[in-house]
């Protein structure tokens, strides 16, 4: 039986092979894994990749079990399980996720701001083809942090999964002048982030933070994108790389 810390490298790289082989074998997809399901440990990782979907998707038929299954199909980036998910139920576009991330919150947020967070294109366009609100805001806390919308997962993503999401959002009128009070990031992680006064295009920039380990170029690319939909001026010939810390 694979060890804890196999498992954990498994899930973490999205090693489709290695985890069927581990699965085959007898490993519980809902056994504790460092206080939480392996299923859940999975979903909560903070590597995003097109191997996601695959992984879960064994995890489930060997029997895993998601917190929420209503999230599954968008998980899954399975446009059919999304459509018939509709089909058994047009409400289901309204609901809400309430998970941790380990990047933009979702607390309180659409099944849209779901697909952006794992950079899940297909499951994005079908969700706004039957109906998806693109400004719909997530939650906010006590002190009204967040509410954020959709698009904000994908201004600063990881590996900049999310810029196709980024565009597709624009193009569908999501709004990039929206303020919020403060945004969380990474909440209930080492490297949970509190940032103030944010828009789309400051949470881009926040990318240049240690912290949030996102490439200068992908940062100030999607600036500019947003700049473009805002109808703002953008500069050319930006010290992208910075020479300073280059030299």
């Amino acid at each position: 039986m694979v060890d804890a810390r196999r498992l954990l490298e498994i899930l973490e790289t999205h090693d489709t092979g290695a985890l069927r082989l581990v699965l085959d074998d007898g490993c519980d997809p809902n056994a504790d894994l460092d206080g939480a399901p392996a299923i859940q440990r999975l979903v909560e990782m903070y590597f995003r990749s097109d191997r996601f979907a695959p992984c879960l998707r064994l995890m489930l038929d060997h029997g895993g079990r998601l917190a929420d299954p209503r999230i599954a199909p968008v998980l899954l980036n399975d446009v059919r399980a999304i459509e018939a998910a509709l089909g058994d139920d047009p409400e289901w576009l309204l609901h809400r996720v309430s998970m941790p991330s380990t990047f933009t919150p979702l607390e309180d947020a659409t099944l849209l701001h779901l697909a952006c967070e794992y950079g899940h294109l297909e499951a994005a366009r079908c969700l706004i083809s039957h109906g998806a609100d693109v400004d719909a805001p997530a939650g906010t806390d006590n002190f009204g942090f967040n509410g954020h919308t959709a698009i904000f997962h994908t201004v600063n993503s990881n590996a900049n999964r999310s810029a196709p999401l980024m565009e597709l959002m624009l193009v569908h009128g999501a709004r990039v002048d929206r303020t919020l009070k403060g945004l969380w990031w990474g909440k209930g992680f080492e490297w949970e982030t509190l940032l103030f006064d944010v828009t789309p295009i400051s949470f881009a920039q926040s990318g240049l933070l240690p912290q949030f380990h996102r490439k200068e170029a992908h940062v100030y690319e999607n600036i500019r994108k947003l700049s473009d939909a805002a109808g703002r001026p953008f500069p050319e010939g930006l010290n992208v790389p910075n020479r300073y810390l280059a030299s």
